[in-house]
């Protein structure tokens, strides 16, 4: 099993101690991303006059749309490339199937000279 890892990171400008099994660099930039997010949101208008908790629900709503705008980006590359691997196969097929072509055509070819 991974050993875990605990890592000071600095989240909205305070220096915090976060642990995980994910490696240290992972778990930095998880607390950058977040710190990120916090500063964007104190950026709005009227978001420090909110409630912790109304702001803490922001922060999360903010954070859920980037995980499913993430997500769709994701699935739509994901059809994306299986509709790729699809022609591919389909275009190999093809070239098979023109090869043998141009093989009975060579030899139908051949077969005429011989006459």
């Amino acid at each position: 099993m991974a050993s875990k890892n605990t890592v000071e990171v600095l989240i909205a400008g305070k220096i915090m101690r976060i642990s995980g099994y994910e490696s240290e660099d992972y778990l930095q930039r998880v607390a950058s991303y977040l710190s990120h997010k916090t500063t964007e949101l104190r950026e709005l208008r009227g978001y420090n006059h909110m409630s912790s908790e109304l702001r803490s629900q922001l922060l999360s709503l903010n954070i859920a749309d980037d995980y499913f705008k993430a997500k769709e980006r994701a699935d739509r590359s994901e059809e994306s490339l299986q509709e790729k691997d699809s022609e591919i196969y389909d275009l190999k097929h093809e070239i098979v199937e023109l090869k043998v072509e141009l093989e009975k055509a060579k030899k139908q070819a051949q077969n005429g000279q011989r006459r």
